[in-house]
């Protein structure tokens, strides 16, 4: 975590190059501020910036299940619209067969033959041609009121696609507005007043490893289970890969997609996001976590890591950061969940 802001300040320029789009954005904080009032900002602006991104990263799953479903209905649609056309050709031939006849009903028929003994004895063939009859209407009002249901899903599920894909947008606007916030603050900053807010920014998480050491509330050392040891494997494997918001590896990751990722090559798929990953896995005391687990941050679960042992997680820090092992209490600690035995 040393020097932190330092780094980030060294790379404001290529990020928001790499990532932010022209236009309006909110004004930063005033750099003539303190450096314990700068570093509230940073962390405030960051704070914010991640929960945006993990508010998008949420719609973009929502984006992509809805596109399956809307894959899933055109298709049912195509095999109705197929089924009717078979059906209304049977309702055809049984038109033209009726047309050939006259048009007259059996019982009609029977009465006026030269033979009505013979008729009579023919009397199965033409009740079982009544029932041919039958089902075939029947067939056919069913194939048409299936048409109707699956294009009106269709339609509604298209419109839901829609919607999904203009608040995506929306949402990755306002992540590159809050991302030029915090690039404009960097540099705007001179070097001595960045080391500055650096050096407090560590002091400050040193202060809470140590507040939570006395504490009792740190975890003694657990052995990893063989998928816990896993998804620890592969979160390591990737430290040293750039923050990227939205991003999910593998040449890049945000907090919530590597520990999704990690735990997806441990072979248990877990949310997406960190505040389904908070929502949605077992919850688990922090003296008693074991590495694999997973540690989240701030009162809204906005920032996810993997804990790797020894009071020390892997993670995706923030833009401009790379993954990296840090102290369990870089963040203020919302709470522990364990993604094993997860139903997802």
């Amino acid at each position: 975590m040393s020097g932190r802001v330092l780094r980030l300040a060294c790379t404001a320029a290529v990020a928001a190059q790499a990532v932010l789009a022209p236009g309006p954005a909110a004004a930063a904080p005033d750099p003539q501020r303190s450096v314990a009032q700068l570093l509230t900002d940073l962390q405030q602006l960051y704070r914010q910036t991640e929960q945006a991104t993990e508010t998008y990263n949420a719609t973009t799953e929502k984006l992509e299940r809805q596109r399956a479903e809307v894959t899933r209905l055109d298709r049912e649609l195509t095999r109705a619209r197929l089924a009717l056309r078979g059906s209304r050709t049977d309702a055809g031939q049984l038109a033209r067969q009726q047309y050939q006849s006259g048009g007259l009903g059996p019982y009609v028929r029977l009465l006026l033959a030269p033979d009505p003994q013979h008729a009579l004895d023919e009397g199965h063939v033409i009740g079982e041609l009544a029932r041919v009859r039958a089902r075939t209407v029947s067939r056919l009002t069913a194939a048409e009121k299936r048409r109707d249901r699956l294009a009106r899903a269709a339609r509604k599920a298209l419109d839901t696609q829609l919607g999904l894909a203009g608040r995506q947008k929306r949402q990755r606007d306002d992540v590159r507005r809050r991302l030029a916030d915090v690039e404009r603050l960097l540099a705007a900053l001179t070097p001595d007043r960045i080391a500055a807010v650096a050096r407090l920014e560590q002091q400050g998480i040193t202060e809470a490893q140590q507040r939570l050491t006395t504490s009792g509330s740190l975890p003694a050392d657990r052995a990893a289970t063989p998928e816990g040891d896993r998804a620890v494997s592969y979160a390591m494997s990737q430290v040293g890969k750039p923050y990227q918001w939205g991003a999910q590896g593998p040449s890049a990751y945000d907090c919530s997609g590597l520990t999704a990722e990690a735990w997806k090559h441990a072979g248990t798929p877990i949310p997406r996001t960190s505040q389904e990953q908070w929502e949605q896995l077992p919850k688990v005391p922090l003296k008693e976590l074991r590495p694999g687990d997973l540690v989240v941050y701030f009162p809204e679960a906005t920032h996810v890591a993997l804990y790797v042992g020894g009071g020390k997680v892997v993670q995706a820090p923030r833009p401009g950061e790379k993954v990296q092992v840090s102290p369990l209490a870089s963040y203020p600690v919302l709470g522990a969940v364990r993604p094993e035995g997860s139903p997802v």
